[in-house]
């Protein structure tokens, strides 16, 4: 069998979401209109009818993704803020030391990856260097911008 991901609650809640609304509400739609298109007559230039066929095949595509995912998921339920090194699913509070400017990462999985948002994978360069990091400790992370230094200000 794969191998299993780790994921919080709140993200596995979120793929049976986005799998029921594939399931129920998208596909369904596209089905209509790929019938409607094939109802238009000649299909081999039919571009509504290649467009339906093509959404489909992506919705079916994602539905053995989510589905896949959602199989191998662990829920990974802790109380990070109680935990004495920082954990998947912990959000750090970090101060950059050549720069002085305070950040905040959230550990994720690599499905649940989303930099503008501060969700960074616990694969990630910065993600490898906080794992296991206590409140104070100060650590260096090689990136392809170069060399830096953060220290571990909370997590919760």
């Amino acid at each position: 069998m794969a191998d299993t991901i780790a994921t919080t609650q709140a993200d596995y809640d979120k793929m049976v979401a986005e799998l029921d609304d594939i399931k129920h509400v998208q596909r369904p739609a596209i089905i209509v209109d790929l019938q409607a298109a094939r109802a238009n007559g000649d299909l081999s230039e039919n571009a509504d009818y290649h467009a339906a066929k093509e959404k489909l095949a992506e919705l079916d595509a994602r539905i053995g993704f989510l589905e896949d995912r959602l199989m191998r998921s662990q829920i990974i339920s802790h109380d990070t803020a109680g935990a004495e090194t920082v954990t998947f699913g912990a959000t750090v509070s970090v101060r950059n030391l050549a720069t002085g400017r305070p950040m905040e990462f959230t550990l994720v999985s690599s499905d649940s990856v989303n930099p503008a948002e501060g969700r960074i994978s616990t694969e990630s360069p910065i993600g490898k260097a906080l794992l296991g990091a206590k409140r104070g400790d100060k650590v260096e992370v090689k990136t392809p911008r170069g060399v830096n230094q953060f220290e571990i200000l909370d997590y919760k």
